[in-house]
């Protein structure tokens, strides 16, 4: 079974220094159809205005991934991690017990767009953790590169919770499949272009939820970017 999420369909947000799609319920935005999927909870496209951002706040028992697309997003937290992270880094916040921390854009004239990703850990009150790693375009050229997994991976980052990551970039004859285990849900969420998921279109900022299929077949790219979600019930 697959079921489309179109981008014009999710929730949006405007708060002047934050324009928000919401892929999942979250803040203002309920939609009690779309609460998540498995265990992820939150995928957010945020585009942050220069000289602004999100002030220190706090967070606990959920695995935070920031995955960077333009701009460069500045990080610093309780754990006293000061960070920057540009386009092509994963960053992994592990909140555990409780952290704070702040998400600004510094640049002058130009607004930084990222994913802020949220998956429910499969242990509670741990010690916070932090992690980044750079994806190189080319890992990801032509096929789906592991960027988080519990075990961290192929140079992944390590999440704690059961659930991967998967990004890639495809275009013309590009194509990749990935076996879904049986019990397993997955998610594909297309950033940007044109790419065809098991025979179905997609154009930037549309997903699907997958359940009860054994593999995904991702072709027909154009310029596109694409996460690809391996998930727990």
């Amino acid at each position: 079974m697959i079921k489309i999420r179109r981008s014009q369909d999710r929730g949006y947000a405007d708060h002047g220094w934050l324009k928000s799609f919401h892929s999942f319920s979250f803040a203002g935005y309920h939609d009690p159809a779309f609460m998540g999927w498995g265990n992820l909870r939150v995928i957010n496209e945020d585009r942050i205005a220069p000289g602004t951002g999100f002030g220190t706040h706090g967070h606990r028992d959920m695995e935070i991934i920031s995955y960077v697309l333009e701009g460069n997003l500045a990080h610093q937290d309780s754990m006293g991690n000061v960070k920057g992270i540009p386009p092509g880094d994963v960053q992994r916040m592990s909140a555990g017990r409780g952290v704070q921390h702040s998400e600004f854009n510094h640049a002058e004239g130009l607004s930084t767009h990222f994913l802020q990703i949220w998956i429910e850990p499969n242990v509670r009150s741990i010690e916070p953790g932090y992690e980044q790693k750079t994806v190189a375009a080319a890992d990801k050229r032509g096929k789906l590169c592991l960027i988080a997994s519990p075990e961290g991976s192929k140079n992944s980052v390590t999440i704690h919770a059961d659930a991967s990551i998967y990004a890639g970039l495809f275009d013309g004859q590009e194509q990749a499949t990935l076996p879904i285990a049986a019990g397993r849900l997955a998610y594909v969420h297309l950033i940007k272009g044109d790419l065809s998921v098991n025979g179905i279109a997609l154009t930037g900022g549309d997903a699907t939820l997958i359940e009860h299929e054994s593999d995904l077949s991702l072709d027909s790219g154009r310029d596109a970017e694409v996460l690809v979600f391996d998930l727990a019930q």
